[in-house]
């Protein structure tokens, strides 16, 4: 897939060192009863009956080592081997096609990435047909972005709430803090100080302060670069996250934002052991942007965290309908367009915290690109359990994201510490760890997983009527889409009354 506006620099030499990931078939594939129902598999039944056969892996990993080739790791669950090797010995195995180097630019952030890109068909052995269904790790192009907007502290006259407030206005169940949980936390880059969280959480007055763990994966790692870089994505998320659910035990794992990165850290939240109660995702890319290989695997991977009861919460985009692509058209945002994933949109919410009475609610939409991201898949058809929501847009045989909304709006935003200075930050960002907490503490309560929610939270719902659980935001718009009665290519079903939710999960 040809990366926009990519300057050309030099072909690849066949002595560069590459590592790469292949994905193999899976033993038996995931039933829809287990995705989409209650119940649940252990780790372990899940590598048995669903992760890759000992056969194929053992296949794979002598004919890659008798072509020259190192094999760095193996992962049954996840159906993963890792090779590495020269260009010109991967060739012998896996041919990538044309392979350069060239320098790309993000239309969003502006920021300009050197990077292998691949171009024509890839080929493996013979022998590997049918046994490995994806190849990732060639093309390293970035194919994440943060989704966050932040303003100073002191700057302007905005409104700001802490996200303790934000519970309290949302409703979350009381007698809860997500105590026996976990939350992922993926990033992509930055990274965080310890004793900077310890500050924050002290400053809210928690009773509890939250666990945080650092997990590198790949080449990614906890690795701070100041409030210009990613710091500000990853120390939000920890920080919505940590006040929502301070009982919840927190892990951040760093990977790297290309592709293979991005999968693979996902990919190591959803397979530990034992798995997470909730993922908050707050990164992603227009959905074409993406090559169908690089959908299909990530799709795979929110399958089998449904199959294992974990709720992946992903951020749907900050631009509104266009998610930054500059040709007027709609564009969704992936990995909120994953069926498999709780895909969280944006709002303007102006209150009084200290009461908790709600004044209004609005869709985000600052008229400057910056807006909350939603539409409709052209990856993904619209899934069973959504066909109840009806689509006041027309459109009936997609996937429709965002399913559910929350505050977003800078000018309304989160009072966080970003490298040991306040800030006051908006973006579907904060929506993902919002909503991921909101899933630890309803789990808590209800003392079991919750896995995909959506089938129970659209269930026996009714085109244009509010929901259940919901307050619906009705006033707005993202562009292309407008907000109506019930669900909307806005947000969703709404906003969160998580004492009512109990009742739907």
């Amino acid at each position: 897939m040809p990366v926009p506006d990519a300057r050309h620099i030099d072909e690849v030499d066949d002595a560069q060192q590459i590592d790469v990931t292949l994905v193999l078939r899976r033993r038996e594939e995931l039933p829809k009863s287990l995705v989409e129902g209650s119940d649940t598999v252990s780790t372990e039944e899940f590598a048995e009956r669903y992760g890759a056969n000992p056969d194929d892996i053992d296949l794979v990993c002598r004919t890659a080592e008798d072509h020259g080739l190192t094999v760095l790791k193996t992962d049954p669950a996840a159906r993963k081997v890792e090779i590495a090797g020269t260009l010109g010995q991967l060739r012998t195995v896996v041919d990538p096609g044309r392979l350069t180097w060239v320098q790309s630019t993000d239309p969003v952030t502006g920021k300009s990435t050197e990077h292998r890109h691949r171009d024509g068909t890839l080929q493996i052995l013979p022998e590997w047909n049918g046994i490995v269904t994806g190849v990732f790790g060639f093309d390293d192009r970035p194919q994440a972005r943060p989704h966050l907007h932040r303003r100073d502290a002191a700057e302007g006259d905005g409104i700001s709430y802490s996200p303790v407030q934000l519970g309290e206005l949302y409703d979350f169940p009381p007698q809860t803090d997500g105590t026996g949980r976990t939350i992922a936390i993926v990033e992509l880059g930055g990274g965080f100080e310890q004793e900077n969280l310890k500050d924050y959480f002290t400053g809210l007055g928690l009773p509890t302060r939250p666990s945080v763990t650092a997990v590198s994966v790949g080449h990614g790692q906890n690795a701070p670069d100041g409030p210009q870089g990613d710091d500000g994505e990853v120390q939000l998320d920890i920080e919505v996250a940590g006040a929502l659910a301070p009982g919840a035990q927190q892990i951040v794992y760093f990977g790297g934002k290309d592709d293979r990165g991005f999968i693979d850290t996902v990919s190591a939240a959803v397979h530990a052991n034992p798995p997470p109660t909730a993922v908050s995702i707050s990164w992603g890319k227009p959905e074409e942007a993406w090559t169908p290989q690089g959908r299909r695997e990530m799709d795979e991977v929110f399958m089998d965290a449904a199959a294992l009861g974990v709720t992946v919460c992903a951020a749907a985009g900050d631009h509104g309908a266009s998610d930054g692509v500059r040709d007027g058209r709609p564009h969704p945002d992936f990995p909120a367009t994953s069926p498999h994933v709780l895909a969280c949109g944006g709002t303007r919410l102006e209150a009084d915290a200290r009461t908790r009475t709600i004044d209004s609610e609005t869709v985000w939409n600052n008229r400057d690109g910056w807006a909350s991201g939603g539409g409709y898949s052209t990856a993904f058809a619209r899934p069973s359990w959504q066909a109840s929501a009806g689509s006041p847009d027309g459109v009936t045989r997609r996937r429709g994201i965002p399913d559910v909304a929350g505050d977003a709006d800078r000018g309304t935003g989160y009072e966080v510490v970003i490298d040991g200075q306040e800030a006051v930050i908006g973006g579907t960002s904060a929506v993902a760890p919002l909503w991921a907490a909101l899933a630890a503490r309803l789990s808590e309560s209800k003392n079991r997983r919750l896995g995909l929610m959506q089938p129970q939270l659209y269930a026996g719902i009714t085109p244009g009527e509010t929901v259940v659980g919901f307050r619906d935001i009705t006033d707005g718009d993202i562009g292309t889409y407008q907000a109506a009665t019930g669900w909307d290519a806005c947000t969703g079903l709404g906003v969160p009354v998580g004492t009512e939710l109990l009742a739907r999960v």
